[in-house]
């Protein structure tokens, strides 16, 4: 519509100065010319005009808005046939949906762009026909359309978005549009993206319609990294199709693979030429990766699954070896495109043993120069300026040590200290050099130039290394390094070397490279190594209090009013570690001593005040500092030059944090858990400590062994002044644990802190409501034994009564024998009687004789029988006194007992002789 130029400044002309109070009438009149004019160049002149107006004036907007939208819709139903008509509609509306320049229109104003779309998108036919737009033939006509429907999707996206979803093919048409001419394409192409954003229904829709084929078939005509925005746009269609689905991802994976996305990551042509559209591309291109590294939405119950096929997948399809050529031997790649390249890596090996070790045999380098790929990560720490890429190489061993016991200690492994090993230039490249050499130099380079930062970087990457593994540790601390200066000064361990410079660290100045805006980090990452290192590691703890030195700069730090909220409460759980891991009883690198070192120099409230205080601090606690992801890169979120060089951390230091807030991504959620967890178990070990005797090992004196000469009366009166000195010093003792116990109980950290004040105050609670328990406990134990020993006695008294009646029955059936015997004996007489006077006198046996001799054997039988069994009785009747003597002694009533003993005896008969009746 070249007409258009010929009405530049119509509204200035027309309404003048003050155009409110003729613009009503001024659009009407033109509406009223283009619906009921008769000739058609003035009705096309007259929307030309209307067109020219309503694209200047923010009140020309309003009065469209009005009454025009009948009209313009009319034509677009009514006159397709009039091509010219139909555009000059299209534009029409598309200068009312747009916003005018708010510079020149007044703050005052309503804003009609907005107004428009939602006056037009409460139809949904306004919708339908737009898209039906989409078929016509004409150029212009589909062109205007599209970038209507853009118009309407910025400002009424919800209505657009159902409109579009109930319209028939609307989708479809949408997805024609891109293998329309490049204009159009891109049109579409950008009003795809935006309508993708948040639009499930929509995804799933426009991935059935062959979107990925598509989008790769743009991104390779366009050239790939090295195209322009159509390549962003497009790779930003990409990744709102992926970013939240597990199902388009599966799709993808299963359909045409990673291979396209992979391509876009090969550098072609001249690697170091980086513009700032080919940066975009690859952060995007990056973004898509670990979208797939990530396996999608966290709802979703397939992520899992999902995520562990993509990452299996992508390290088979050599993503590996695109990540490290873009992120670590590309050295003229921009600092951001490294940092998502490592974040990358890192997450690819989270979790996933096979990749670890994918990762750990990669080579980089050509022909003799050729070094591991860890190994070129580690150096690229250590030289790097920039923080952000520290921060992102030290992800890649965070991830890669994370529950990887073998790969810890294959890098522990090479921690073999050379000779001389500060005296060579620790950032010198020795391809030859291994990884804890290497480590082990980048720790000591602050010996030579006084700079702790590449020694504090290295300490974090060996936190990593000994983070959980209780072997590498102790190899660790089998490290001996030598002096700067040999013929000066004796060789000392690994871990007395950085808690040496950790005191450096407090008294210098920060240099430029360790610090931003005057705010420092060495001294957080040093005290995070030493305190992974000493997490159940008492032989680090035990080095650590072997030089006195060392605990007295500890609590410098914790006391120093100057040193950061996370720097002194770091120090303050190092501190607690010494007590909780610390086994050592040689008196004064016992846990006791450390915390009478503590209250002596601050007192256990101020000192429990510390991990109030970082906890409160932006770096641990998630409402200050939420841990968000990266934004998704878009148009209108994209990167300038300068940002792309190095990311901004201004923002966090504008709020007044004293510590750098790079310390975010370094202190992970693993680490501030553990710090937490540490902090629980020191307030209780310290009250332990102080609610009990120091030690429970007695030692004797020499001086108490008898002297020679020494009588034993002035021996006893000697032992018995030091026995009472003793005493005196234990009462002493106890009173002060007491006294200290009772105000670690009363107070709190401060006043601001309510929370800490009930934490304090409940001290005192736990410790008396432990000894009860403990009390109760043992009552209970006792009640338990009582109870057992009286339920052995009923039982051995129930046992001897049984034994009782079985002899009594017994000795019963010795009395019916003899009275048997008697009874035959007697019949026997009567015999002889009867036969003596039947047939005379004969000669017969001593019947008498035989008899008395036959009585005197039984009688000796049944007195012997009777003899036994009553020295059974007697031993009996004495066992039954003594334990009545016992149950009476335990409260038990004898009597009722043996009352109740026999009413049960006397049932169990009745119920016998029942019976036997039946």
């Amino acid at each position: 519509m070249d007409l258009a130029s010929r009405y530049k400044g119509v509204v200035g002309l027309v309404f003048g100065d003050n155009p409110s109070s003729n613009e009503d009438s001024y659009i009407q009149r033109l509406l009223d010319r283009i619906s009921n004019g008769t000739l058609p160049d003035d009705r096309r002149n007259a929307i030309v005009e209307l067109q020219s107006v309503v694209a200047e004036s923010n009140a020309a907007q309003l009065a469209f808005g009005a009454s025009g939208f009948p009209v313009i819709v009319g034509i677009l139903k009514d006159q397709r046939d009039d091509v010219e008509m139909v555009r000059g509609a299209l534009e029409t509306l598309l200068g009312a949906l747009t916003p005018i320049d708010h510079g020149r229109a007044q703050k005052t104003e309503a804003h009609a762009a907005l107004m428009n779309s939602d006056l037009l998108s409460r139809e949904a036919e306004n919708i339908t026909l737009l898209l039906s737009l989409l078929e016509e033939e004409d150029f212009y006509v589909r062109y205007y359309t599209l970038q209507i429907l853009t118009a309407l999707l910025m400002n009424s996206q919800n209505r657009l978005q159902e409109a579009i979803l109930t319209t028939p093919r609307g989708i479809t048409r949408l997805m024609d549009m891109l293998m329309d001419r490049e204009v159009i394409r891109n049109e579409a192409l950008l009003l795809l993206t935006h309508l993708t954003r948040e639009a499930e229904e929509i995804q799933k829709i426009v991935v059935f319609e062959g979107a990925f084929e598509k989008i790769f078939s743009i991104i390779k005509e366009e050239g790939g990294s090295d195209g322009d925005v159509v390549v962003q746009d497009c790779l930003e269609l990409l990744n709102n199709l992926l970013r939240s689905s597990s199902s388009n991802q599966i799709l993808l994976r299963e359909t045409m693979g990673f291979d396209p996305i992979i391509s876009v990551l090969k550098l072609r042509g001249i690697t170091y030429k980086f513009t700032q559209q080919k940066t975009v591309n690859l952060l995007s291109a990056l973004e898509t990766i670990n979208m797939l590294i990530m396996g999608g939405a966290d709802t979703d119950p397939g992520k899992d699954s999902n995520k562990l096929a993509n990452r299996t997948v992508l390290v088979q399809k050599k993503l590996l070896d695109h990540l490290l050529m873009l992120g670590v031997e590309s050295q003229w790649a921009p600092v951001a495109v490294r940092c998502m390249t490592f974040k990358c890596i890192g997450d690819l090996v989270d979790g996933h043993p096979k990749n670890r070790d994918i990762l750990a045999s990669k080579v980089l380098g050509e022909d003799r120069q050729v070094e591991p790929a860890l190994n070129s990560i580690l150096r690229i720490i250590l030289q790097t300026s920039s923080i952000q890429e520290f921060v992102a190489a030290d992800y890649v061993f965070k991830t890669f040590c994370e529950k990887n016991r073998e790969g810890q200690t294959m890098l522990a492994s090479t921690l073999i200290p050379q000779p001389h090993l500060i005296t060579r230039d620790p950032l010198e490249d020795d391809v030859n050099m291994s990884f804890g050499s290497m480590l082990l130099r980048g720790i000591c380079s602050g010996e030579t130039d006084g700079d702790l930062e590449t020694c504090c970087r290295a300490a974090s990457i060996l936190s990593h290394v000994l983070k959980d593994n209780f072997q590498c540790k102790e190899k660790a601390l089998k490290i001996v390094l030598e002096s700067h200066v040999p013929s000066m000064g004796t060789p000392e361990t690994l871990f007395q070397r950085i808690v040496r410079y950790l005191a450096v660290a407090s008294s210098m100045k920060s240099k430029d490279k360790s610090s931003t805006m005057g705010k420092s980090y060495i001294q957080q990452i040093i005290l995070k190594l030493l305190v992974t290192w000493t997490v159940d590691c008492p032989a680090a703890v035990q080095c650590f209090l072997d030089s006195r030195h060392h605990l007295t700069c500890l609590l410098e730090l914790v006391a120093n009013p100057a040193a950061t909220v996370c720097i002194r409460g770091l120090a303050s759980i190092l501190l607690g570690e010494c007590v909780i891991y610390n086994k050592s009883n040689e008196n004064g690198k016992d846990a006791f001593a450390v915390v009478d070192a503590v209250s002596q120099k601050m007192g256990l409230t101020t000192y429990f005040s510390k991990f109030e205080e970082m906890q409160s601090s932006f770096i641990f606690s998630p409402s200050e500092a939420p841990r968000q992801g990266d934004k998704p890169l878009t148009r209108t979120a994209t990167p300038s030059e300068a940002e792309i060089e190095d990311v901004d951390v201004a923002n966090a230091m504008d709020k007044g944090n004293e510590d750098h807030p790079m310390l975010i991504s370094l202190f992970d959620p693993s680490f501030t858990g553990l710090v937490k967890s540490l902090e629980g178990k020191i307030r209780e070990r310290i009250v332990d400590v102080y609610s009990r005797p120091k030690s429970e090992v007695a030692v004797v004196p020499a001086n108490l062994e008898q002297r020679s000469g020494e009588n034993e009366k002035a021996y006893i009166n000697r032992l018995k002044a030091f026995i009472e000195k003793q005493c005196s010093e234990i009462q002493n003792l106890l009173a002060r644990n007491a006294a200290l116990a009772e105000d670690l109980a009363s107070s709190g950290k401060n006043e601001e802190s309510q929370g800490s004040v009930q934490r304090s105050s409940t001290v005192m609670e736990k410790v008396q409501m432990e000894s009860i328990r403990r009390e109760l406990q043992e009552a209970s134990q006792r009640l338990e034994t009582v109870k057992a020993e009286k339920a052995k006695l009923e039982s051995e008294a129930s046992d001897y009564k049984n034994m009782a009646a079985k002899l009594e029955s017994d000795l019963k059936g010795l009395s019916d024998a003899y009275n048997s015997l008697e009874q035959a004996n007697y019949h026997l007489e009567k015999e002889v009687r009867s036969l003596k006077g039947g047939e005379g006198p004969m000669e017969f046996p001593d019947i008498e004789a035989i008899k008395e001799e036959v009585r005197k054997e039984a009688q000796k039988e049944s007195e012997d029988e009777l003899n036994d069994l009553l020295v059974c009785l007697g031993q009996e009747e004495s066992k039954v006194e003594k334990l009545t003597a016992k149950l009476m002694e335990l409260g038990v009533d004898v009597d009722k007992l043996l009352e109740d003993i026999g009413d049960e005896s006397e049932a169990q008969g009745e119920s016998e002789e029942e019976e036997d009746d039946h």
